[in-house]
């Protein structure tokens, strides 16, 4: 697994196939595998398909403060730099989509086209900062229900009631023993801090926003407010919880390919 160095971290990424480089940023509590995996051979059959894990997350290592959009998109693009992709496709899932976003805004010599699911701008409606304060209660206080929570929020209703009960709890112990979760609760603390609504004003690539209609993480409403506040985006819904990546993967990926295979 490669490595770079952005300011006192030291950045994991995961790099596989060939042609144009498209970024995966992933979202809280995730990593560059358990968010992007399964989707990881579709893509890599048109694009070198690069993966960082930003700090708390993964392997990526670094001094323990405090997160900020602004370092952890220079993370993004450190790996970006190292991996030789001077322009690049992009897309941010949950968290990372609101990383891309800023990365889009800021930095559009940049990027070639973009990708937002399950998105958000803000944390400053009530209902989100209620859920992130919840959530960093639970991993100081309780990660196995926390754990609970995130599966039972993370998926549709459908799609868990038709797991059996045996691959729930499965689900809940792999929850709880993968999570990295001191790096997890810093991830929570910049999802109640981070605003990119300024950077999303001045996104100028060509853009896909894709909604969650069963999102119980970030409501789908957040998703349609980005895809309202940047010109000429383009909007999909996929019938899934937050989780799309792990529920419908190819699904998700259809949409994906059908809109980066469009671009120039």
């Amino acid at each position: 697994m490669p490595f770079v160095t952005f300011e006192d971290a030291r950045v994991s990424y995961k790099i596989d196939g060939n042609g144009p480089p498209l970024i995966l940023v992933h979202g809280t509590g995730g990593n560059a595998e358990t968010n992007w995996g399964a989707l990881v051979e579709r893509f890599a059959r048109h694009w070198t398909v690069i993966r960082p894990d930003y700090s708390g997350s993964g392997a990526t290592t670094d001094g323990g403060g405090a997160l900020s959009a602004e370092g952890v998109a220079g993370q993004i693009l450190a790996v970006a730099d190292a991996a030789g992709a001077e322009r690049f496709h992009l897309m941010g899932f949950s968290l990372g989509a609101a990383i891309a976003a800023r990365i889009a805004g800021e930095f559009p010599d940049r990027v070639d086209s973009l990708v937002l699911l399950a998105g958000f701008q803000s944390a400053a409606d009530s209902r989100s900062r209620l859920q992130f304060g919840l959530w960093r209660h639970l991993i100081a206080t309780d990660r196995e229900a926390m754990a609970r929570l995130a599966v039972m929020t993370g998926f549709s209703p459908d799609a868990l009631a038709a797991w059996p009960e045996d691959a729930l709890a499965e689900a809940v112990a792999e929850t709880l023993s993968g999570t990295d979760w001191p790096g997890m609760a810093r991830q929570v603390d910049l999802d109640l801090s981070i605003d990119v609504s300024d950077s999303v004003r001045r996104i100028a690539a060509p853009t896909l926003v894709v909604g969650c209609t069963h999102d119980q993480m970030v409501p789908i409403a957040h998703s349609r407010a980005l895809a309202g506040a940047i010109a000429g985006a383009r909007y999909a819904e996929l019938p899934t919880g937050h989780l799309a990546p792990m529920e419908r993967p190819d699904g998700l990926a259809d949409l994906v390919e059908d809109f980066l295979l469009r671009q120039p």
